[in-house]
């Protein structure tokens, strides 16, 4: 892939969106009625797209959302990424620009919290991708230290193999062997995967970027405030100088947790 990856892939029927809205009501411990639901099928199927879900307020849509985390519950700096399975700028953040942040998350210094936020439309496989990665959650990572889950590691497989599955009409039977080449049990994978399960757990993931007025993939805050650049290696660079500051910041202060996560301030740049 490009190194000069353009950034952004915008979300169907988008538009530019100001991060203000249902996580500062989160934090503060208020509640917003989002009496909003996505039309969608369910039942025991293969989730294959959002399906109807409601929430009473904003406390249980963040609740049922559960991102995935990466790195140090009591990390001061938070990283929050809004990002789709199918789209090219996000494989580039993902393969590219997180190792150079890992010495940062390994250090204690930050976590990563990852929000799937399939975009639909022409990312006809962006959903099923999602459920994916969950589903190998359910597993330990081969060879990996204790208490570890396959989620990155077939996060990781699913972004690098991209170019493959994207182009095709089905991927079931892909993602399972994605699973199988990675050591994981193929059939209680496979289960998981042809059921619905974690549709609810997507779809609310998905919820919580469009209350957050995300438009456009990747989308990734530092502590509240989002990353700009017009490219994914501009993007990176952001990213690390950000880190860069918030660690100068810590030698200065004593470390404080940060807030998770909150209103972001307004960034017209979203890239797409």
């Amino acid at each position: 892939m490009a190194q000069r990856q353009r950034k952004g892939t915008p979300a169907q029927g988008g538009g530019n969106g100001a991060f203000y809205g249902v996580l500062a009501v989160i934090a503060l411990g208020g509640i917003l009625a989002i009496g909003w639901a996505v039309l969608g099928r369910g039942g025991g199927e293969a989730a294959t797209e959002p399906i109807a879900l409601e929430v009473a307020d904003a406390r249980a849509l963040y609740e049922q959302a559960t991102p995935i985390r990466l790195g140090a519950d009591d990390a001061p700096v938070k990283i929050v990424e809004f990002a789709d399975f199918q789209c090219p700028g996000c494989a580039d953040f993902s393969l590219r620009v997180r190792p150079r942040i890992m010495p940062y998350i390994e250090s204690g210094l930050a976590q990563l919290i990852f929000y799937d936020f399939p975009l639909g439309g022409n990312h006809v496989h962006s959903f099923l991708a999602s459920r994916a990665a969950r589903c190998a959650a359910e597993q330990p990572a081969p060879g990996a230290a204790e208490g570890e889950d396959a989620y990155w590691v077939y996060h990781d497989k699913l972004f690098q193999e991209q170019p493959n599955w994207a182009v095709e009409r089905e991927v079931t039977d892909l993602y399972v062997d994605y699973a199988e080449e990675l050591g994981l049990n193929a059939g209680e994978f496979e289960r998981c995967l042809r059921s619905d399960r974690y549709a609810d757990v997507v779809t609310a993931n998905r919820m919580v970027g469009e209350q957050l007025g995300v438009r456009s993939t990747p989308t990734v805050l530092v502590n509240n405030r989002r990353v700009g650049g017009s490219y994914i290696s501009e993007m990176g660079d952001n990213l690390v100088q950000a880190l860069e500051e918030a660690r100068a910041q810590q030698g200065a202060d004593a470390p404080g947790e940060a807030a998770e996560p909150a209103a972001a301030e307004a960034d017209t740049n979203t890239g797409a």
